[in-house]
């Protein structure tokens, strides 16, 4: 597998959750884990170019080929360095423990389209929950991103 460009061969169990591969094992801690079900976003990551949450993956499911990209891979690039910046100047970020997820998702609705409708940014962050505040901010950071 390639995660955020670089190969790797991995020992684990195959029923090693791919969150805790990254976070334990690769020591890529970005990668925040929230419910563990999947409903929460904050452990996204982009799967062969798909946004999914890596707490219901397991490294068993993952081959050779694929390419993960979590939020250290994101901040190396321009876009994800603007998104970031989109956040700290809107004042998006309050604890900041759905922020990666939140970022991940803006990368990957951005990386799609640039230029997106209020709705879409709703529609692309809506795996995402912020349990500290509205997504007023949020929306703004990712609209700011745009420009």
């Amino acid at each position: 597998m390639f995660i955020n460009g670089k190969s790797y061969s991995v020992t684990q169990a195959p029923e090693t959750r791919l969150i805790d591969l990254l976070r334990d094992h690769l020591k890529l801690t970005g990668t925040k884990e929230g419910c563990g079900e999947g409903e929460c976003g904050a452990c996204s990551i982009i799967l062969n170019g798909r946004l999914v949450n890596s707490c219901l993956i397991l490294v068993g499911q993952i081959k050779d080929e694929d390419k993960i990209t979590t939020i250290e891979g994101v901040e190396k690039t321009t876009l994800g360095r603007k998104i970031q910046r989109s956040f700290v100047k809107a004042g998006a970020v309050q604890c900041g423990f759905c922020i990666p997820g939140m970022v991940m998702a803006s990368y990957a609705l951005l990386k799609k389209k640039r230029d997106v409708t209020k709705g879409e940014i709703i529609e692309g962050l809506s795996g995402n929950l912020c349990r500290c505040t509205g997504y007023k901010k949020i929306i703004e950071a990712v609209e700011g991103a745009t420009k």
